[in-house]
Formats: structure tokens, C-alpha cells, sequence
């Protein structure tokens, strides 16, 4: 199974939408066979089912490199491994010796690039991920959202008001109701429809979760304490379910959390990284004597995360006359603020913006990018153009705006744009016969 990145690569990076310029050196999605949204479409044909889906399959010249049917797929998804910050790490080979593994590993195995969704942000990934729908047709769009129906613009991984702090689930005393929220069906419930098993491995602190009540219908939740805990956990799975066809999906979000925290390229990051990979190995060791029929081993991620150091110029409490043209406080991402600008101070914004932090932001009109497909095919689901607002702020290096009263801002990584480091991803891929 072979390295498409060489061939691959250049095509995701000259990508273009008609009537859509976001700036210069940015990756935009590839929802036609390319993108995080096609993984999930091709999991019904990899076990031997059919179903139809709201995304078509990966492209066929990575397809070509899979030989299902398959008895079991399982999807690693790690977030925030991004492709560029993957390919530095295994440089590091002579620093941390688990990482060795991994060119040993892909000898066998297959890696392509992909992009992430529009927006590059879990909300919108993992929803991706578990609809196998584009965030035009599901609908979630960035970490905060503006949701008219109910009034509020809403945290959409905690399921609160955006500006609330400690009360999770909060949205659901206005009506919210996540297990009913989005338009389209969940994977979990397609496959146990068409006769296999869904499994969803977590870790144990968000198994609960907001976003994890939405997206897991149809699915098992197994739920682990750490990484040991959850090797184990798979490896008694597979076995408990030999000769029954199965999809397991094991989400690991310790690398994102550091990344947010110190940076991409941090030493933490890239220990932590080394830690997983000693228990993949062992893992893929294993699998073959567990005797649970041809398996298709992914990995892949959400988004990367860019580097963002903190700039107290873009903090918009420093800039009262910015938002007075606005109706309310920005939505979406810090990457890539939705803006809601208030009647006749269109003019007003661009110029701001352009005074204020020259070469630094491009404001691209929200319909504009929807009516391009930066979100997914149309037609959108109809209450996608009011979550977007009237404009989107995109960065052109390592920008973002910051708007949270509540806290700080020390985030040294950040994602949600539309950079090289942020949009690309890795696609893992292993046969175990």
C-alpha cells in the first residue's frame, strides 16, 4: 500500500472554488473524494453494505489501494494531527525511539493526504465524521454558532450558551435537544440498520458530552480512563465480536489539548504523540492473533493546529469601535470569526479591519463562500446561511480575533482556518488478513 502525498499533495494545494479567494498559500476543502467527510461514506462499501450517503466515497486512486469486504474497520481518530506537524514528528526518530515504528509501519501501509471540513474544527469534523455529511448539509459549522431558533449563540461541544461557564448541557432549557438537533441521519444508526455493529470508544470524561450525545445514535459508547485502558478494551472487543462485521471508532484528543496549550511543535506534543505510538504498534502486533476476520486499521485526524502566539493587538476589547459596527459579539472560530455587522457599516468593517491590522485578515462575503461549496454541495441545509452571519474574517497567517471576557487568552495553537498546517490531514491505512 503506497505514499500518495507526492501525488496527491500538489492537487489538495491548487484546489480552488469558482468565484471564492480566500488569500494566497491556503488549502481549501475537497469534499469530492478528498476530504475528512468522504472516510466515513466509504465505511459502508468497506464492510460489504449498502447504504447511501449524503457525501460520495473517497476518490477511487485511494480506494484502488483498499480490498475489502472487510469483517471489521476501525477508525483511530486523533485530534489535531494534522499532516505537516505528523510529518515533522517523524523526524524525530532519534529523539524518541517509538517513533521508529512508524516508518516500519507505513512500509505496509497506505498514506494519502486529505482535507479537513469547513470549518477545520472538531464540532464540524466529528459531525462529519458520524453523518458522513458535509457541514453544509449537517449543519455545524464552527465551535460557536449562532442558533436563531433558539436565541443564543451556542458553545457547540458543551451544548451552552457561548458565554456561559459551567453549565454543560445548558442549551436544553431552550428547547435544544441534541439527539434531534441535526438534519441528517448518524452513521451509527445507518450501519446497525444494514446489519453491522458501531462502537465508539471515548475516553470516559466526555462519553457524556453534548457533542457525544449527538453524534453516537446507533452506536455502543465504550468508555476508557487512559491509553493502556483502551488498547486492552480494543483488543477484547474484536475478539468478543469475531465473524460479525463491525465498525469501531476510537477518538484520542490528549494531543489537541496540548497543542492548544504550548503549540503545535511543542516537546509535550511529540512525547505525547511517542506514548501512542508504543501502544499502536503493540496493538497492530496483536491484531493478527486475534483472529477477528480481514480488518482495514485507519488513522486519520480532524484537523492540525498553526502556531499562534499571543498578539494583544487582536484582542477585540482593545477595538470598542470595531464592534460597535457589529450587531452582536462574533461567532464561528477565533481562526475564523463570524461576523454579524450591523445595517449600512459593511464599508466601515472592511476599512477597519484594513487600518487596524493591515494584510492580515481578508473578509470574505458568508454567502458568497457558501454559494462556492467552501462548506459542501448544495443545496445547504436551510438554517446554515443564518449561522454564518453576513461575513467571514480569514486569516492570512497565524491570526485570529479574541473576544472572550471570561478568560485569558493563552492559547499558543488554534485551529479552524484555513492554513496548510490546519487543513491537511494524514489517512492511515492497514490490512490485517
Amino acid at each position: 500500500m503506497p505514499d500518495l502525498c507526492s501525488s496527491l499533495l500538489p492537487f489538495l494545494k491548487c484546489h480552488r472554488l469558482e468565484g471564492l479567494n480566500l488569500g494566497n498559500g491556503l488549502v481549501y476543502p475537497n469534499y469530492a473524494g478528498y476530504a475528512l467527510s468522504n472516510i466515513p461514506a466509504s465505511i459502508p462499501g468497506w464492510l460489504g453494505l449498502e447504504s447511501r450517503l449524503p457525501q460520495p466515497p473517497l476518490a477511487e486512486e485511494i480506494l484502488q489501494h483498499t480490498h475489502g469486504p472487510y469483517q471489521n474497520v476501525i477508525l483511530f481518530l486523533v485530534d489535531g494531527l494534522g499532516l505537516l506537524n505528523l510529518q515533522g514528528m517523524l523526524e524525530r526518530t532519534e529523539d524518541y525511539l517509538a517513533l521508529a515504528a512508524w516508518p516500519r509501519l507505513l512500509e505496509g501501509g497506505l498514506l494519502a493526504p486529505l482535507t479537513s471540513v469547513a470549518l477545520s474544527t472538531t464540532s464540524a469534523a466529528l459531525t462529519s465524521v458520524w453523518t458522513a455529511a458535509a457541514p453544509s448539509q449537517h449543519g455545524v459549522l464552527a465551535y460557536e454558532m449562532y442558533l436563531k431558533e433558539f436565541g443564543v449563540t451556542a458553545n457547540m461541544i458543551l451544548h451552552s450558551a457561548a458565554m456561559f461557564t459551567g453549565d454543560v448541557g445548558g442549551l436544553i432549557r431552550a428547547g435544544f435537544m441534541p439527539q434531534s438537533f441535526l438534519p441528517v441521519d448518524r452513521l451509527g444508526d445507518r450501519l446497525a440498520a444494514a446489519g453491522a455493529g458501531a462502537y465508539a470508544f471515548q475516553h470516559a470524561s466526555i462519553v457524556r458530552s453534548g457533542l457525544s450525545t449527538m453524534l453516537l445514535s446507533g452506536a455502543e459508547v465504550a468508555p476508557f480512563k487512559n491509553l493502556s485502558d483502551l488498547w486492552v478494551s480494543l483488543e477484547d472487543l474484536l475478539k468478543w465480536r469475531a465473524g460479525k462485521r463491525t465498525y469501531t471508532y476510537a477518538y484520542w484528543g490528549d494531543l489537541d489539548e496540548l497543542a492548544h496549550r504550548y503549540g503545535p511543535q511543542d516537546e509535550r506534543v511529540v512525547m505525547e504523540f511517542a506514548t501512542f505510538t508504543q501502544g499502536f504498534e503493540r496493538f497492530m502486533h496483536h491484531l493478527p492473533g486475534l483472529r477477528a476476520g480481514k480488518t482495514l486499521v485507519l488513522l486519520t485526524a480532524d484537523h492540525g493546529l498553526i502556531h499562534t502566539p499571543v498578539d494583544p493587538a487582536l484582542d477585540l476589547q482593545r477595538h470598542p469601535e470595531f464592534l460597535e459596527h457589529l450587531s452582536m459579539l462574533p461567532s464561528g472560530e477565533a481562526r475564523v470569526p463570524f461576523l454579524y455587522v450591523r445595517p449600512g457599516h459593511e464599508a466601515a468593517v472592511h476599512e477597519y479591519a484594513a487600518q487596524a491590522w493591515p494584510e492580515r485578515f481578508r473578509l470574505i462575503n458568508s454567502q458568497q463562500a457558501l454559494a462556492a461549496g467552501l462548506f459542501g454541495p448544495l443545496p445547504a441545509y436551510r438554517r446554515v446561511a443564518e449561522r454564518l452571519g453576513d461575513w467571514l474574517v480569514i486569516p492570512q497567517s497565524n491570526g485570529y480575533f479574541w473576544w472572550d471576557t471570561r478568560k485569558e487568552n493563552t492559547m499558543l495553537g488554534r485551529h479552524g482556518g484555513f492554513s496548510p498546517e490546519e487543513m491537511l490531514i494524514p489517512l492511515i491505512g492497514f490490512e490485517i488478513n
